[in-house]
């Protein structure tokens, strides 16, 4: 597949997924430059536009990417040269709306330790969904590498896991100046590596990371198979540990259901400390967007606030999308809108659902709880197969909506009262069991 190709299907994936505004704004003047050895260099016009792909949206395009040719393995962002014609930029864009949170010079990101200024404990919505989290956070800014070390949260897609972890770095510098932090997706430090290899430069590797007081990776689930880099950070792991330097971890799951994770990594996650951050309730969903809304003086009608909170019940990134595309028409119209008009608008800019063949859901299912999808299908009751048999059941049922008979008919001819069984087994234990939501929300977030 050409580079043109594959921006495009990229592209087609990514424009379901962010506003009609969002996606003129950013995505409008971009291009694939180069691929070399699984590592895809996106053209970008300027800095500015860099830095917001690469913070805002990197997960994002990569699993685009993924999903349109599955030998990308690595992305990269290279400023090039504008055209002479002019960009579209809406009058009201996200852009516009930050700029009015933080100078401009503020948004970008610190060269030296890769942090985002914006991402601090003072703009980060506190709710029962997160607050343990928050919490431990909190703990390790003054006992840094001696309580909760390492500190490794999980939790679904756009659930605020990356704004959580940049602010205790953040905070970090600032009452600690003299100490050094520093964050880097797992990604980055894996091109680290090979590049390092691949140059002779593995000292010069080592030396960079073992100097810091506090190291911050996101998205450690992108080392999955990735034997070499696993042990290269595993040895890290071991020699910041072993200094009392702490060490901070974010992930889309629980390492537990990493797959193909060394053990031993596994092991080291566990001697700190594993916490969730959920999916937000009613109540936390409301005090979010009031909060945003009130950060950039806009103060909608309670009972607007109230329809969004009750209707987006995804992450918050979801969330602060159709509150950024309502502030935006408001601003447009020159007053606020009416329930009516934000129901309408909602209804025409809300991501459809993807649809996915039961052989799908099914990989999909046996892929996170690390098992053969084959054993999902065979008459088994070994307790590592019957609850993702019984989750995969559930999700066919209440995600795609299929008839119990047909569910049972194409998980090994089973009869329907099993999978009304199976669903309503679900459906009760996660009334009482978060670890169980926990992984459902994940699950759900891969369609």
């Amino acid at each position: 597949m050409d580079t043109a190709q594959l921006w495009k299907n990229a592209l087609s994936e990514i424009e379901l997924g962010v506003s009609k505004a969002n996606f003129s704004t950013w995505f409008k003047n971009t291009r694939i430059t180069k691929t070399d050895g699984g590592v895809v260099y996106l053209g970008v016009p300027n800095e500015f536009v860099k830095d917001w792909l690469l913070n805002k949206y990197h997960t994002f395009i990569l699993k685009a990417l993924r999903n349109a040719s599955e030998k990308v393995r690595g992305l990269e962002y290279v400023v090039v040269k504008e055209t002479d014609k002019p960009r579209n930029i809406p009058v009201f864009s996200e852009e516009m709306l930050l700029a009015r949170e933080l100078p401009l010079s503020d948004l970008y990101v610190n060269k030296e330790d890769n942090l985002n200024p914006r991402y601090t404990f003072d703009s980060f919505i506190v709710g029962s969904f997160n607050e343990l989290a928050y919490t431990a956070s909190q703990a390790i800014i003054n006992k840094a590498g001696m309580v909760y070390n390492p500190l490794f949260i999980y939790g679904g897609t756009g659930l605020g896991k990356t704004h959580l972890i940049q602010a205790v770095g953040n905070t970090f510098k600032v009452k600690h100046p003299e100490k050094k932090v520093h964050y880097v997706t797992s990604e980055r430090f894996s091109m680290d590596y090979i590049n390092s290899l691949q140059n002779n430069k593995m000292p010069v590797f080592k030396e960079k990371y073992r100097k810091y007081d506090v190291l911050i990776m996101d998205d450690i689930q992108f080392l999955s198979k990735r034997e070499k880099t696993q042990e290269e950070l595993f040895h890290l792991f071991n020699a910041l540990y072993d200094n009392n330097k702490q060490i901070v971890f974010s992930s889309d799951r629980h390492p537990s259901y990493i797959p193909e994770l060394e053990d031993r990594l596994r092991s080291r996650f566990s001697a700190g400390m594993i916490v969730d951050v959920a999916v937000p309730e009613y109540e936390s969903r409301l005090s979010i967007l009031k909060a945003k809304s009130a950060h950039v003086g806009f103060t909608p009608d309670e009972d607007v606030l109230e329809y969004v909170a009750s209707l987006i019940q995804g992450n918050i990134r979801e969330l602060e999308g159709v509150l950024n595309s309502i502030i935006c028409q408001a601003q447009l119209k020159g007053r606020d809108l009416s329930l009516f008009e934000v129901k309408a608008l909602i209804k025409n800019n809300i991501k459809p659902k993807k649809n996915a063949s039961v052989k799908e859901v099914v990989k999909m299912i046996a892929d996170f709880y690390n098992i053969d999808e084959k054993m999902i299908y065979e008459k088994t009751r070994r307790k590592e197969v019957v609850k993702p048999r019984q989750v995969a059941m559930y999700i066919l049922r209440e995600e795609f909506n299929i008839s119990f008979p047909s569910i049972g008919e194409k998980l090994g001819g089973r009869d329907h009262t099993t999978v009304i069984h199976s669903c309503d087994k679900i459906r009760n234990d996660i009334k009482v069991n978060n670890s169980l939501l926990q992984e459902l929300e994940e699950i759900r977030s891969m369609f």
